[in-house]
């Protein structure tokens, strides 16, 4: 039996924004910092995928303080993602209901902002759900940190008591991540993964979170009077 399940955030649990929106963000990080009209590639550079690379060749550029640029960066970042989530344009998806029929210690290990994950557990009430809930510091050396680096996975299951977890993710990095750690992985195929090449081999493929119910050392709450278990899903 999985003694925690870690999750990805988004793309897993809650859906993702248009990358105009991450756009937008980063241009304003670039106005806020001084530069009215950014290069184009520096603007797309600082909207997804930050790297240290890409980091010190943006703020190189335009002499810009790393520091002060990354967390204006991470900010605007993070307030457009709340106002995609006021809006509902950003939500749960229909099959969360899953994570509360779980029978395990459960967290989060998120390449998004601390801020973005706090807030997207705060607004829809759950919170409560998680043992532990990791997103990167708006700081330069939280890039070198996100995964496939195991750092905040490392903490979450020093926070979880956990040994042999299940990481359940969306991508090759968060796959990678399970596999650096020593964990099993769950690669869960939605919609907007049709057609995504995996480079590192998951432990199980899942096309819903339902599908977890289905596999081997997952367990599930005997439900209460009333309740219903979700409906099963297909587990690779």
């Amino acid at each position: 039996m999985y003694d925690a399940i870690i999750f990805d955030n988004d793309g897993v649990l809650v859906s993702l924004v248009e990358v105009a929106v991450l756009e937008r963000a980063a241009r304003e990080a670039f106005v806020d910092c001084g530069v009215d009209d950014p290069h184009d590639d520096h603007v797309d550079a600082m909207t997804l995928g930050v790297t240290p690379e890409s980091l010190t060749s943006v703020t190189d550029a335009y002499g810009f303080d790393a520091e002060t640029f990354f967390a204006a960066r991470d900010r605007f970042a993070s307030r457009a993602q709340q106002a995609e989530i006021r809006a509902g344009r950003k939500a749960l998806y229909d099959d969360f209901d899953t994570v509360r029929s779980l029978d395990h210690p459960l967290g989060i290990v998120s390449s998004n902002q601390q801020e973005t994950v706090d807030f997207v557990l705060s607004h829809f009430g759950v919170t409560d759900l998680f043992e532990t809930a990791y997103g990167r510091e708006p700081i330069p050396e939280s890039v070198t940190r996100k995964k496939p680096s195991t750092y905040y996975v490392d903490r979450a299951l020093a926070d979880l008591d956990a040994e042999r977890a299940l990481f359940v993710g969306d991508s090759d990095t968060d796959v990678l991540a399970a596999h650096n750690a020593g964990l099993d992985s769950a690669f869960i195929c939605r919609e907007h993964r049709a057609e995504y090449p995996l480079d590192v081999e998951p432990t199980y493929e899942i096309e819903t979170l339902a599908g977890l119910l289905d596999i081997d050392g997952v367990e599930v709450r005997e439900p209460t009077s009333g309740a219903s278990t979700p409906e099963r899903g297909t587990g690779a």
